[in-house]
């Protein structure tokens, strides 16, 4: 099986190397034509990059999270969700690589069968980047109207977040 999938990448190259070929494109010339305006795109993607790595830095590292996490604890306690699941749940669709980051702390300090890591899990699975996208992918094209993208995106997240909640408890 790891051979198999170490020979994925090159096959799709080399059947697109062939294909071009049968079509009688100079494939080369073609690439090299497509890495520099993946260059052009790479320098008008860096500022919308940029300040979303910003905003998430500064949203962690301000104490915002500790301060929602305190203000929802009683109603936390209430429904019986753990809090340890919360940054999760709001970092999420933010960024993809801050929820990853998070879920493998939750899962080294609870461990993989724990509800906590569990629910944890189905949330990073049920939930997507949706600022993330908004961001890198409206901003590249220049789409600058995205509030009912954003809107629905976030009621997405919303919506998988609580399923995975509800299912966690009871298949687990």
């Amino acid at each position: 099986m790891q051979t198999l999938s170490n020979l994925i990448l090159p096959l799709i190259v080399l059947i697109i190397i062939f294909y071009g070929v049968k079509k009688k494109v100079n494939v080369y010339d073609t690439f090299t034509i497509g890495a520099k305006e993946s260059f052009d795109m790479t320098l008008r993607l860096f500022p919308t990059m940029l300040g979303m790595i910003l905003g998430v830095n500064i949203f962690v590292k301000s104490g915002v999270l500790n301060f929602l996490l305190d203000i929802l604890k009683p109603l936390l306690k209430i429904v019986k969700i753990p809090k340890e699941i919360i940054p999760l749940a709001i970092l999420r669709p933010i960024s993809g690589g801050s929820g990853i980051a998070l879920l493998q702390t939750i899962i080294e300090k609870y461990g993989p069968e724990n509800i906590i890591s569990k629910m944890s899990s189905v949330i990073q699975g049920s939930t997507d980047t949706t600022l993330y996208i908004i961001t890198l992918y409206f901003g590249s094209i220049g789409i600058k109207k995205t509030k009912y993208a954003l809107k629905a995106g976030l009621l997405a997240d919303l919506i998988g977040i609580i399923s995975a909640i509800i299912i966690t408890k009871i298949m687990f």
